[in-house]
């Protein structure tokens, strides 16, 4: 089975919500997205840098069933996201420190360079070039998936357009969905998966529904990673020859269990 190479970051990450829930933790879409596929079957890698602050993170427990082999390293802190979220879990704002992600783009051009028969999986967020990456993929006709986060994906819909007909799979919330009929004709998309938080999942193919599944009712610890978790699940049900429908109800099912499950936390540094 051909590997699912992940572009995106690996992160600290704090959650906060208005009923005192939140963490300090282990996170970033490449890692969830990346874990979910591992999870499901398919060897997955993230292509990520990590800073020294996270040079431990490919032996920590858990994490023991992703190829590290893909990541880079590089002197200085890793990406850290500060996440508020509404009761709803809603992102209602998120502070950021790229840290040596400014680095990413550089590093995931040269992956592809070296591999082009991997597919890809772009999770389109700063400070990624999503512009150049998508265009070194078609270049080197790799097959590749992408999706985005909200307070980014005005300008990343934007910049990916040109590419987006090319994409196995498309995935967005409700809202970015929005952002995407606006920048790009929906209907020549092969594969759009539209979540919605606790509504309806559905699946869009050249913008005809080909699939609908409400997720399963769970109280969340944190609702971050959910949707990462929804596309690493997917792309590996469908890379075996699931349904839509079929890998739309697992994707869900997982998210559920992924949002009710105890964090990954930050695994403590070495001392050298």
């Amino acid at each position: 089975m051909t590997r699912l190479d992940v572009i995106g970051n690996v992160s600290k990450d704090v959650t906060r919500y208005p009923d005192h829930r939140g963490s300090t933790r282990l996170g970033g879409a490449a890692l969830f997205v990346t874990l979910a596929a591992a999870r499901a079957g398919r060897p997955a890698a993230p292509v990520c840098v990590l800073g020294t602050d996270l040079a431990d993170v490919p032996q920590a427990p858990g994490l023991d069933g992703i190829d590290w082999s893909a990541h880079g390293e590089a002197e200085g802190p890793s990406t850290r996201f500060d996440l508020r979220y509404d009761l709803h879990g809603e992102l209602v704002d998120v502070r950021t420190d790229y840290g040596v992600a400014e680095r990413l783009t550089d590093h995931a051009l040269a992956h592809v360079d070296r591999h082009p028969g991997s597919h890809y999986h772009v999770c389109c967020r700063r400070p990624l070039d999503t512009a150049a990456v998508l265009d070194r993929l078609v270049h080197r006709g790799a097959t590749f998936s992408v999706d985005f986060f909200l307070p980014s994906a005005e300008d990343m819909i934007r910049s990916a357009a040109p590419w987006l007909n090319k994409t196995s799979t498309v995935f967005v919330n409700a809202a970015e969905y929005r952002l995407l009929q606006a920048f790009t004709d929906t209907a020549a998309l092969p594969e759009v998966v539209v979540t919605d938080g606790p509504r309806p999942a559905r699946v869009w193919a050249f913008g005809q529904q080909a699939a609908s599944v409400t997720p399963p009712s769970r109280t969340p610890r944190e609702v971050s990673g959910a949707g990462d978790t929804v596309a690493g699940t997917f792309l590996a049900h469908r890379s075996r020859g699931a349904t839509p429908a079929q890998a739309l109800a697992e994707a869900a099912e997982a998210a559920a269990r992924f949002v009710t499950a105890p964090s990954f936390p930050i695994p403590a540094q070495r001392r050298a």
